[in-house]
């Protein structure tokens, strides 16, 4: 992800993937408007960079970022769900720099599913004249250097990038088979009959055999196993802090970040349409870490921030 951002600070002018902003003032109307406008677009179509700091060539224009990356990124969070009902996350703040100049950039991931405004993003600009930056219903795309509407041409290419992923995840299998030792068997097994390549002490072993009556091993119920969504996952959290702290979105990034909580499926699954899951073991191990240690959510906070600088 990172190639992204040094491409963008390469280019000298804005494309489908790159926006340059000469600057932004949170306090002034329609700032966040506009920010999430472009957030949105860049993830319906296919991911990019934010650049902010830099004018429509790719010029530094000496503006001090250190207010955008200041903004906690669960707050950007919650205006992106302010305006599409969606809690998008997707998404990085990084302190970046060019020609001596320091920057603010925003790195974008694409998303499988088009995200849709809910409610206008409507302000102020003069006393009698208001700004529409989208209205509720649309969906936005980067057309070019422009985040627009969306038309079927996009939606085709929101459907060709999914057939796509799908067709590399099969390229992937076949060159697995292909690339197998000579001599090596391949099976194929009954969809939900688990296989198991743990290597664990404590796994269970297993012999295949042609008996019909023998016991099937199949794989877990993830809508039972990891029952919460992120935000089912904050509230049940916080239920166990008993009022102690809280934590928010922000939070749940960072510990994931700095723990490599997608690694352990015990504790998250990541499915391949649909946001993260968590299992009941995730909220039990986030509440005993912040039992251990009352700092721990600062602390991980931190941490995260050194790790992405």
């Amino acid at each position: 992800m990172k190639n992204h951002i040094q491409r963008a600070l390469t280019a000298k002018r804005e494309s489908k993937y790159v926006d340059f902003k000469a600057s932004v003032d949170f306090s002034e109307s329609g700032a966040w408007c506009e920010i999430v406008k472009d957030i949105i677009a860049m993830a319906n179509s296919g991911g990019g960079a934010l650049l902010i700091g830099l004018d429509n060539k790719g010029i530094p224009t000496g503006f001090d970022p250190t207010p955008v990356l200041d903004v906690d990124e669960a707050v950007m969070t919650d205006q992106i769900q302010k305006y599409t009902g969606v809690q998008f996350d997707a998404f990085t703040i990084s302190e970046e720099s060019k020609s001596g100049n320091r920057l603010a950039a925003i790195l974008v991931e694409g998303g499988s599913i088009p995200i849709i405004f809910t409610k206008p993003g409507t302000y102020a600009v003069s006393d009698k004249k208001q700004k529409t930056a989208f209205s509720a219903g649309t969906v936005y795309f980067r057309h070019g250097a422009k985040s627009e509407p969306g038309d079927t041409n996009d939606l085709r290419k929101v459907v060709e990038r999914q057939v796509e992923s799908i067709r590399q995840s099969w390229l992937e299998g076949v060159r697995k088979v292909v690339n197998a030792p000579q001599g090596n068997q391949v099976y194929t097994f009954p969809s939900g009959v688990q296989v198991c390549e743990s290597a664990s002490s404590d796994a269970r072993a297993i012999r295949v055999v042609d008996d019909p009556d023998a016991p099937a091993y199949r794989k877990l119920d993830y809508d039972l196993t990891h029952p919460f969504r992120q935000k089912e996952a904050i509230a049940e959290i916080n239920g166990g802090l008993a009022d102690r702290t809280t934590i928010n979105s922000f939070d749940i990034q960072c510990i994931n970040r700095v723990y490599e909580v997608w690694d352990k499926e015990d504790l998250c699954h990541c499915p391949l349409y649909s946001s993260r899951q968590y299992s009941r073991e995730y909220v039990v191990w986030v509440i005993s870490q912040y039992r251990r240690d009352s700092e721990f959510f600062q602390k991980t906070r931190k941490t995260d921030y050194e790790q992405k600088r």
